[in-house]
């Protein structure tokens, strides 16, 4: 991998991250246009580069997350102080706090999943432009579905512990290869009635402990390559691309959702899916 190719991989992943088209499916396309062998450092790459899209979530919402923090910290802390036992906990739930602790809930399954599927999850990427069409038309059906027989009439402020822990089943398509991970818990959102930037929004909020455990496990492994000084540079590379192009996507995409449906990125994925396979027959 050479450090245009890192770059431009960079850019690949800040752009569909947020975007519902599936940027693991694009970065596996992009892997194989470049002829990047797939071996466990592209992967250990495909991993860590998703980092760089998690600043960018950080930068765009850093006032949400700052307030959701400090209201589950003192959350937690008037548990601890709490005197009487008859004292409702109720009491000290506010939008913040109860946004912050349905994060949680919804970022268990996909941790659990993606800890137990690692390895097979790997294996997935030996074949990537078969993986990349598998995955892009289960993205096409999953938004057409979600865009066809959704309410979209419900808010953040209604979600309950039931909606958290769907959506987040539905976080755990996303560990596989070439799944959408905004497109999947964005369709979960919208499954379980919430208006199109609602879901949005939650998404990309319940993504970030699930995009930074799998950063943070990977990096363990990067620490351990015997060429780490050459592909440092690589990874910084694709970390900076993915950052300032994830913020981009991030803006464009929730104002488009704000007055537009679904079913352009479900015919995107259908066609992009088309050509992967034909391309994984052909070649």
């Amino acid at each position: 991998m050479t450090l245009l190719e890192a770059l431009l991989l960079g850019i690949i992943q800040g752009l569909t991250e947020f975007i519902p088209v599936s940027s693991t499916a694009h970065l596996l396309i992009g892997q194989t246009v470049f002829g990047i062998p797939a071996d466990s450092a592209t992967f250990s790459f495909l991993v860590i580069v998703q980092l760089g899209t998690l600043v960018s979530l950080f930068v765009f919402y850093w006032q949400d997350l700052l307030k959701i923090g400090l209201s589950v910290f003192q959350f937690l802390l008037s548990i601890f102080k709490r005197r009487d036992p008859s004292t409702s906990l109720r009491d000290s739930l506010t939008p913040d706090t109860l946004l912050g602790l349905y994060i949680i809930l919804a970022t268990i399954p996909a941790l659990l999943a993606g800890y137990l599927l690692r390895d097979a999850v790997e294996s997935l990427f030996l074949q990537p432009m078969l993986q990349a069409a598998t995955r892009l038309f289960a993205a096409a059906i999953l938004l057409s579905l979600a865009e066809r027989f959704s309410r979209k009439n419900r808010q953040l402020e209604a979600m309950t512990w039931l909606d958290a822990l769907v959506i987040g089943f539905f976080q755990i398509i996303a560990v596989f290869p070439g799944a959408s991970r905004s497109g999947t818990t964005i369709s979960g959102g919208m499954f379980r009635g919430f208006d199109r930037p609602s879901a949005a929004r939650f998404a990309f909020l319940m993504s970030i402990p699930v995009m930074l455990a799998a950063g943070a496990y990977e990096m363990l492994d990067v620490l351990q390559m015997p060429d780490l000084g050459a592909f440092l540079p690589l990874l910084a590379v694709g970390f900076v691309s993915a950052a300032i192009s994830g913020w981009f996507a991030i803006r464009w995409l929730i104002a488009f959702l704000g007055k537009n449906s679904l079913y352009v990125f479900a015919a995107y994925c259908a066609l992009a899916g088309s050509a992967c396979l034909a391309a994984h027959l052909i070649g």
